[in-house]
């Protein structure tokens, strides 16, 4: 399938201009639009939430998406090499006219493919560096980090929480903490810990 995808910023502009390109290039390589995506939504508004992350969600191998400038999919650098990414990954072909732009299975796409990956690991990198940077500034500033000492979470708040009745109905019945993990399949460790922080084994039994 060939799909002409068409954006605009505002409904002052027109799609016109677009759709003529993208007809004078086909017929120019003897080739065929078999669908029309147009939009008329800001570039910076994520792909995911546009017309345009719907049609990379059911485009693949050998799909071709043509459009007339790298622009038209986005407003800054790193959603276009995003867009471009999950064009290569599925196999779909995107072909821009003003650029030039032919990204397929050839050696322009492998060299795309490696500048992804390592833009991705030094974003990772940087991102790490300054979350490292950032923790230690707080604990220098003699700041607490994670929960406050002493403190637990709310009962509601526990995984086990759903099954409380039914585990102070079997432990009242006499049955072991061993027993009822092995019942509901439950670690019986963590089974322990929120039966004593629950109180269904009294501070007096508990081990």
């Amino acid at each position: 399938m060939i799909y002409g995808y068409i954006r605009v910023s505002s409904d002052k502009q027109t799609v016109e201009n677009q759709r003529f390109e993208i007809n004078n290039f086909c017929e120019s390589n003897n080739m065929q639009i078999d669908g029309w995506i147009e939009e008329t939504i800001s570039g910076t508004c994520s792909y995911r939430k546009r017309k345009l992350g719907r049609l990379l969600r059911r485009t693949g191998q050998d799909d071709i998406i043509i459009c007339s400038e790298l622009s038209r999919l986005g407003r800054n650098l790193f959603m276009i090499m995003e867009i471009l990414n999950v064009c290569m990954s599925s196999g779909c072909r995107l072909w821009t006219i003003k650029d030039g732009y032919r990204l397929g299975d050839d050696i322009n796409a492998k060299v795309l493919a490696f500048a992804f990956g390592l833009s991705a690991e030094i974003e990772r990198s940087l991102i790490s560096q300054r979350t490292r940077e950032a923790l230690a500034r707080k604990r220098a500033e003699g700041v607490h980090l994670g929960r406050p000492r002493g403190s637990r979470p709310e009962l509601k708040f526990y995984r086990l929480h759903r099954y409380h009745k039914r585990i102070a109905a079997l432990y009242s019945q006499g049955k072991t903490v061993y027993r009822i993990a092995k019942d509901l399949k439950l670690n019986c460790n963590t089974l322990n810990r929120y039966m004593q922080r629950s109180g269904i084994i009294p501070n007096s039994e508990a081990k």
